[in-house]
């Protein structure tokens, strides 16, 4: 349910209601009890995500994501290159026979 702002235009009070969509706006202010009551537009109604699952990477600029892909890319370069030749390779020889005669 949205939060409307409402402010009465006969002594100016302002307060915020917690009401469905589908509710009638008020018309009687709470403080001075006369009809003046008017609903401000544009304003009350926003969605918001609350708790875990909602995460601030999954917005972000195309320019942000651009560069994120590039320092991979050469992160990876950086990594394949750096694999040199002279690398010894485990267990080449056989392994040794521990068993008893």
């Amino acid at each position: 349910m949205p939060t409307y702002d409402y402010v009465c235009d006969a002594c100016g009070h302002e307060f915020d209601l917690f009401q469905p969509i589908t509710a009638e706006p008020e018309r009687r202010c709470p403080r001075c009890k006369k009809l003046k009551l008017r609903r401000l537009f544009g304003t009350g109604v926003a969605v918001v995500f609350k708790g875990s699952g909602f995460y601030q990477t999954d917005y972000r600029s195309e320019s942000y994501k651009k560069g994120v892909a590039a320092e991979k890319e050469a992160t990876t370069t950086k990594t394949g290159d750096s694999k040199s030749s002279s690398t010894k390779e485990k267990n080449s020889k056989a392994p040794k026979d521990t068993s008893a005669a």
